[in-house]
């Protein structure tokens, strides 16, 4: 399945920022479907993805056919991925930051125990 992405279709293009934080607030779960008691899978729930990221979900939270049958809402995992990668993103700079924190600081522990 492909989506467009050519930067020619595009515009207002920024970096994502909070990252960790948004990626924070999803909460993945495991679960089953009605329709198949014994598979038991990980994913979400949409309508609490919906705040999140709300391009991933398709569909209103508790929505109905005109004859009372439910609209059930549906989610594009794809869509959560630029998060994904934003957030490791997040993750490595302080990873990198912290490391040369401690490199420097055991420099300066075998200096004065030298």
């Amino acid at each position: 399945f492909n989506t467009s992405s050519d930067y020619r279709l595009k515009e207002n293009v920024k970096p994502i920022t909070d990252a960790l934080s948004r990626l924070n607030q999803l909460k993945p779960s495991r679960f089953n479907f009605i329709s198949n008691v014994d598979k038991i899978v990980d994913g979400f729930i949409a309508h609490e993805v919906q705040d999140i990221i709300p391009e991933a979900i398709n569909g209103e939270k508790d929505a109905v056919n005109e004859d009372g049958t439910p609209k059930y809402q549906g989610i594009d995992q794809s869509k959560i991925v630029p998060l994904l990668t934003a957030a490791i993103q997040e993750q490595q700079t302080l990873i990198e930051s912290q490391k040369s924190l401690i490199d420097g600081l055991t420099a300066r522990i075998e200096t004065l125990e030298g």
